[in-house]
Formats: C-alpha cells, structure tokens, sequence
C-alpha cells in the first residue's frame, strides 16, 4: 500500500519513516508488489535503505495481490524477519505457521457499519481478510479509539488484544515559502481567499452538505460573491450528483474541483486556505482533520466517529445532516478572523500530541509486546 497515494498509502509511508528515522539499528524489509511503481515512495526519505521484496515469479508479477496474499510468508522466512506489520488491514495467509510474529493495523470497518458504500463483493472480501488478520495477528492495531470500539463491536476482536495507535502526517508544512505558494495558487488557478476540502468526491464524505449549506446561506443574503471551496480529490458518481445540484442552484461559481494534485503541492494548498471543510459521516481517524490543524487552519467536521480524535479541540464539529450548523459555522469562520486565529492555535496545540517521536513510541510499544510474547 505504500506504494499509492490514498490514506493507507500515507499511513504506510508514515509507520516506515518512523520505523527507520527512529530505530535505524534494525533492518527493515518493505513488500513492494511493483518495483516499477517508486513515485509515491519518493515521499518516504531514504526508502532506498531498505531491502525491497517484490514478486519473484511471472505469476506474482502479473496477479501482484496473489503474491501479497500467498507469498509474502515465503520471502520473510527467506529474509530472516522476525515481526511482520500488515499496515493495511490485512495478513497473507499461512503467516501464523511461519514463527514469524505478526502485527495487523486496521483501519476502519465502514463496510460492516455502512455496507451502503460498498459492492456486496467487496463486502465479502474484506469480510474474509479482516476477520482472519484479527485472528491471526498477535496484536491489533486501531487507528482511533473509535475504530477500537469498532472492532470489539462488529468482529468481536478481544478488547485486550487492541492498541490504539494514532496516525502522524507524511506532509511538510515547515518547508512552504511563500514562492512556493504563489507558484501552487499560479498552477492551479486557486483564489486569494478560498475554503478547503481533501479526499475522495464521493456519498460517504458526505459534500453536498457543504453545497446545502452554501445554498442557505445564499437563501438569507448571507453568501458572499468571493465565497468559493476547493475540492481536491478523486471523483465518483457521486460527483455528478453533486455537480448536479450546484449547476440547478446556481452555485457552479463558488466551487473548483481539482482531481490531480501534486502531493507535494497540498501543504500549499492546506496553508493558503481560510479554514477547511470535513463533512464525513464515518472514518476511522479522518488525517485531513489532522492536517489542517498541524497547517494551523481551522477546520469544521462532522460528528459520529472519529473526526473529534483527528481534529481536536480547535475544530468546530456539526451533525452529519445539519445544514444550518454547517452554514452558521461556515460563515462565522469566513467572516471573522479572529476567531480563525483562535481556532487556528488550539488546532496547532492539538498537533502537538501526534509527533513523529511521540507515535513511534506508541508503536514500538506494540512491537515490544509482540516479541516479549
């Protein structure tokens, strides 16, 4: 999974940097189905300095989650590990009868509490992998405190046997000047001012909340003609629907979708924003949450799940379906700028807690209780 740029890429990435910026004594083995496929993995310092595994035969090469599923067992016992971490919730089968002693991430079980989302196939699948990475596994680890709850709940994993470790960042807001904003704002057309969003268009991330709000605020007089909200991510059907709605209310104007951003160019765009948008009914953490409160913007999110943990105090939380908390809390932030500044530092002292040193510690932590086993 490292090897993509979706949340469990970056979360992938994450755990190897800590791993080897921390603890650069151990010798790390990163599974990599496509040794073709590196631009992501230019994101992780020095992934170089670890030994890559990558399918041997014609058939892994050709069918890479055959390899990932079957013969990662193979290659470990080959390379001498003696702790595997699945970061994306799964194990390859047949881990258990290796000795090598293993640990699994989970990150959510949406598809269990919203199968709406989801294709029944998939719903199968994951079905499968979860619930035998969780059985296997010597410890699982959650993401949030709420993914935690999640798992005792829907797969009836021991509550004992989970840790909640939290995710860090994998972007650099610290190295952003101001050329490198004017060259990002230049690139992609962005406003001076402007409100935004990060992730995947789609039903689950819930936007036409935001598009709802914006509408009734245009309803009482209240929208200004500058009011725009950037939307970076992939598109789905969703999108249309949402399109839909802003062409037949006349809000096209006040929304810029943007679907193939340089990862290197988003600390900009975090940094650039009057404050940001969350609308999610579910995650598992939620990192944009927690990206834009270490940008130092504030951020408004929405209830139910794990957002509060991700973006702490400083953001403003609003129910999944409230449209008029969302409008109020939009332009209370659009219009006052005292009140971003106060937002913006609780956000950034929220920040603090998830350093890079501080989730390594956790994560070891971990570690070590798998091999004192």
């Amino acid at each position: 999974m490292a090897q993509n740029c979706t949340g469990l890429g970056v979360y992938s990435r994450f755990v190897a940097r800590v791993v080897r910026q921390f603890s650069p004594q151990y010798e790390c083995v990163l599974c990599v189905p496509d040794r073709g496929r590196t631009a992501c993995l230019s994101y992780l310092p020095e992934w170089g300095s670890y030994c890559m595994v990558s399918p041997r035969s014609f058939l892994g090469r050709v069918f890479p989650w055959l390899w990932r599923t079957v013969a990662i067992p193979r290659e470990l016992v080959r390379q001498g590990v003696t702790l595997y971490h699945g970061l994306s919730n799964e194990l390859p089968l047949g881990i258990c009868r290796t000795g090598v002693r293993s640990v699994v991430t989970i990150h959510d079980v949406i598809f269990l509490h919203c199968p709406q989302y989801y294709r029944a196939v998939d719903r199968f699948i994951y079905g499968i992998k979860f619930r035998y990475a969780a059985r296997v596994a010597d410890r699982v680890v959650a993401v949030s405190h709420y993914t935690k709850g999640e798992l005792v709940r829907l797969l009836g994993v021991p509550e004992g046997k989970i840790d909640v470790v939290y995710q860090g960042i994998s972007l650099d807001f610290s190295r952003v000047s101001d050329d490198d904003k004017a060259v990002v704002r230049s690139r992609y057309g962005l406003p001076q001012r402007y409100v935004l969003y990060v992730g995947t268009i789609e039903e689950r991330k819930n936007l036409l909340l935001v598009a709802r709000a914006m509408k009734l605020l245009r309803d009482r007089g209240e929208l200004t003609r500058d009011f725009c909200l950037v939307a970076i991510g992939r598109s789905t059907p969703y999108a249309d629907v949402l399109k839909r709605f802003l062409s037949c209310e006349g809000l096209w104007g006040h929304f810029i979708f943007l679907h193939d951003v340089d990862f290197a160019d988003l600390p900009a765009c975090y940094l650039m924003a009057d404050f940001f948008v969350y609308p999610s009914r579910i995650e598992g953490f939620g990192i944009p949450m927690l990206e834009a409160a270490s940008a130092g913007i504030p951020a408004i999110g929405c209830t139910g799940s794990s957002l509060e943990e991700a973006g702490g105090e400083g953001a403003f939380y609003v129910g999944p379906d409230d449209v008029e908390a969302m409008a109020d809390r939009m332009l209370a932030l659009w219009s006052n700028e005292g009140l971003r500044r106060e937002r913006s530092a609780m956000g950034l002292s929220h920040a603090e807690r998830f350093s890079d040193s501080r989730l390594f510690d956790d994560l070891m932590a971990v570690y070590r209780k798998v091999i004192s086993q």
